[in-house]
């Protein structure tokens, strides 16, 4: 059966046509010149596409690099000094102060037995303040007083023992040696005497502490002790009273620098307080320093203000009325355009080439919102508003649009 199968099969294939295949028309070659120009085409298209593409990347690169720098750069607000009308009185504040002011230390150990002036009080130089008992200081006295007696009886008996060796010597009865111990003992003896009789001495000046006085005329501003309180001698401890002088106080005031060849000793000046308005008190300066301190660019000034009736009392504020006939420039600018630094205060001032300057200033007046300015800056200078600590000398700004000149008063 299979072998039927596979006879049909072969007489099935001789008779099957083979499948004809068409070949593609030959094509007349292109000429080489055509090919050479196409390639060089395909080539500078391809080269333009990449160099726009380059380019534009670059051009995106420097707007993105202009736009981040133009960000880095802070922007800041600005205003300009405003001038100052001219005024020819000066005002600088101060504090009254006692012309003199001493605590008063007990010298001597014991209790308070009592005291004669409270707070308030007006003493005069010499007045008896306070009483102190001083039991041990009284003991020691008594037993210093015995030891003196006892020193001045060994001198008597060495003195007429030192005389007597001195006679026999003359008889050869005794040796020389014991002679000059005789003598020796003497000195020795006086020598114990002075010691005591310095003791004493000691002692009686501690007893005379017991009593305290005011050392010059005041007033009693404080009082640290009651009656029965434990006194220790020194100044280590709490002082028992505080004595002001307060005719005359002292003023002292710190005086700009613009106006140090105006202050002269004896300059005739008026002091107020604002607790009694429309009252003034006329002053002298006393003294200055005499040097301008580096650190505030002022000299330190001294006014003394007589205070017979006492209606100034030491540590009020007050403020100095100065006349120096001085014309200086001066000009205000907010309190918030100030840099406190360990250089002293500052501005910052832009430049015409956008940069930041770093100014000194001195400061006259404190108006509350804006400063008087002696030195440092002009009307003409842009001084930032509210600058921030990063800030530094050379840094480039931004200047936000809109001058708030005048914005301040």
């Amino acid at each position: 059966m299979q072998e039927n199968e596979q006879r049909d099969y072969a007489e099935l294939e001789k008779h099957r046509t083979p499948p004809q295949v068409t070949p593609p028309p030959e094509l007349p070659a292109a000429p080489p010149r055509k090919a050479i120009i196409l390639v060089i085409l395909v080539v500078v298209v391809l080269l333009l596409s990449g160099a726009a593409s380059m380019f534009s990347r670059i051009r995106a690169g420097r707007a993105l690099a202009k736009e981040t720098d133009i960000d880095a750069v802070a922007t800041v607000v600005v205003t300009r000094p405003i001038a100052e009308k001219p005024n020819e009185e000066l005002i600088l504040p101060g504090s009254l102060q006692a012309y003199e002011e001493s605590p008063i230390y007990a010298r001597t150990n014991g209790y308070l037995l009592h005291w004669n002036r409270d707070i308030g009080s007006r003493v005069t130089k010499g007045e008896l303040l306070a009483a102190i008992d001083t039991p041990e200081v009284d003991q020691e006295l008594l037993q210093a007083r015995a030891a003196r007696q006892q020193a001045a009886a060994q001198l008597e008996l060495a003195r007429i023992s030192a005389e007597r060796y001195k006679n026999l010597r003359k008889t050869d009865a005794v040796s020389q040696q014991e002679t000059d111990t005789q003598t020796s003992g003497y000195q020795q003896a006086e020598a114990n005497l002075a010691a005591a009789d310095a003791n004493v001495r000691r002692l009686e000046e501690l007893e005379s502490f017991k009593h305290v006085y005011a050392p010059f005329t005041g007033v009693l501003t404080r009082r640290s002790v009651d009656p029965g309180a434990l006194i220790n001698a020194g100044g280590a401890g709490t002082p028992l009273f505080v004595i002001s002088r307060v005719d005359p106080l002292r003023v002292y005031v710190n005086v700009p620098q613009a106006y140090f060849p105006a202050i002269k000793v004896g300059m005739p000046t008026f002091v107020t307080v604002q607790e009694l308005p429309g009252q003034t008190f006329k002053a002298t300066v006393t003294r200055t320093a005499d040097a301008i301190d580096p650190a505030t660019r002022t000299l330190l000034t001294e006014v003394d203000v007589p205070n017979k009736d006492g209606r100034l009392l030491p540590g009020s504020f007050g403020e100095v009325h100065f006349a120096p006939k001085i014309d200086v420039d001066k000009v205000t600018v907010p309190v918030n355009a100030m840099l406190f630094r360990k250089e002293g205060p500052q501005v910052a001032v832009v430049g015409t080439d956008g940069k930041i300057q770093l100014r000194r200033i001195t400061i006259g007046r404190d108006y509350g919102t804006s400063l008087e300015v002696l030195e440092g800056v002009t009307t003409e200078d842009r001084i930032i508003i509210n600058p921030s600590d990063s800030l530094e000398e050379g840094q480039k700004v931004n200047v936000a649009a809109g001058d708030q000149a005048g914005a301040h008063s």
